[in-house]
């Protein structure tokens, strides 16, 4: 312990002796690290944020909407849930807690005293706020009783109050949407964005009310989400509602499914899957820098070996023994990577709270400490692999040789 200690504090005599060399020889190290971090934390805090989006659905939630391939759809043969489907689902799966279903009436724009927007108009029932867990900031949500009569009854966005210059506090106020006046009863919470796109930008309707405006000789493109009671039978619930789809829509044994059954936690894992991806491969490719900063690392001290090679044949020469030496060395390539690998540290984790900062509505950077960890380690990594040669050659030096050495 004590051959260690004396080594460390004779590799860090040498550092300070040589500030500058010493910082530029770790300056690879530190632009790798930096470049490293900076990378995963953006990438790890764009995929919190998208991740934070599923939870409200806590992933108990599984949603059916129509199978379409872009070949059949390219030849006009288009498949659609129906509105019976819902019933079906109800009173034929006892699995389900609650379900909600949605469709857009097809018009998109909202009017209120001259101001128009462009608003995503869902028809839904009373329990979309209880399946999906959003629920009414202001106001209230759309009732059964507001089903049943078909109302014209809106609850809103936080951004159409922006987009349409509505009171702070709309509620009572009506905004005409396909020719019709709808009455405000409600603004749900605030969502915010993601990837620069608002997701308060909407306006949601009684299920029966959008029935009305569509007709009967329209076939909207309907989904149906629904709430499990029991998670540890998700499986188990998705086959039966499978089963009862396939029944409803008469599907033969050898035609596939007209639909998809999508839960939650299955969009948040295939995204967590592609951030993963994305943060290897952003991570290996700025990691060639460190690389670069590891032989830069060894060609130093090979240079360090020639200079001291007097030192070296004196050590020798007074007992040093050649372990003791290339421990030395090695304890200081190491020294310098390390040094270099917590500064990168330091730097990426700055770069990566600026970025995400200059960048509009972009998630703050999430710093993971399995990052941290690995620049640690992989540092530490860099400074024994190319620290290995030089300190090997200067354990290798006769001592006769070395003192001769000019």
């Amino acid at each position: 312990m004590n051959l260690f200690l004396e080594s460390v504090r004779s590799a860090l005599a040498s550092i300070r002796a040589h500030r500058l060399r010493s910082f530029l020889t770790s300056l690879g190290i530190v632009i790798g690290v930096a470049s490293v971090i900076t990378v995963i934390s953006l990438i790890q805090g764009l995929s919190k944020s998208v991740s934070d989006q599923f939870e409200g659905l806590g992933g108990n939630g599984l949603t059916i909407r129509p199978h379409n391939e872009f070949k059949d759809v390219m030849r006009g043969k288009i498949n659609y849930l129906r509105f019976e489907d819902v019933e079906q689902l109800r009173l034929r799966v006892e699995e389900i807690r609650d379900l909600s279903p949605v469709f857009s009436p097809g018009f998109s724009e909202v009017r209120f005293t001259g101001m128009s927007a462009t608003a995503q108009v869902m028809a839904t029932s009373s329990s979309y706020q209880e399946v999906n867990q959003r629920y009414a900031r202001l106001g209230r949500f759309i009732g059964d009783a507001d089903n049943a009569g078909a109302r014209r009854v809106a609850v809103i966005g936080e951004k159409l109050i922006e987009d349409l210059h509505l009171p702070p506090n709309p509620v009572g106020q009506f905004i005409l949407y396909g020719n019709e006046w709808f009455k405000i009863v409600g603004v749900m919470e605030k969502r915010g964005e993601i990837f620069g796109m608002s997701q308060d930008n909407y306006m949601i309707i009684p299920f029966k009310t959008g029935q009305s405006l569509i007709g009967n000789n329209t076939r909207p493109q309907l989904s149906i989400t629904v709430a499990v009671r029991d998670l540890t039978r998700l499986d188990e619930t998705r086959s039966h509602i499978r089963s009862v789809m396939r029944l409803a829509h008469r599907l033969k044994a050898d035609e596939r499914d007209d639909f998809e059954i999508e839960s939650a936690d299955q969009i948040a894992k295939s995204f967590s899957k592609l951030s993963a991806t994305v943060t290897l491969v952003m991570g290996g490719v700025v990691g060639i820098a460190l690389l670069v900063g590891g032989i830069g690392i060894m060609n130093i001290m090979l240079v360090s070996v020639k200079e001291r090679t007097r030192e070296i044949g004196i050590c020798k020469a007074i007992g040093a023994r050649s372990r003791d030496i290339l421990l030395q060395f090695l304890i200081e390539a190491v020294t310098l990577s390390l040094l270099g690998g917590l500064l990168g540290l330091i730097i990426g984790y700055a770069l990566g709270m600026g970025i995400a900062a200059m960048i509009p509505d972009f998630p703050p950077a999430v710093v993971p400490w399995w990052a941290v960890a690995l620049s640690v380690l992989f540092s530490g990594g860099v400074g024994v692999v190319f620290g290995v040669v030089p300190a090997s050659q200067a354990a290798r030096l006769d001592p006769i040789d070395a003192l001769r050495y000019e």
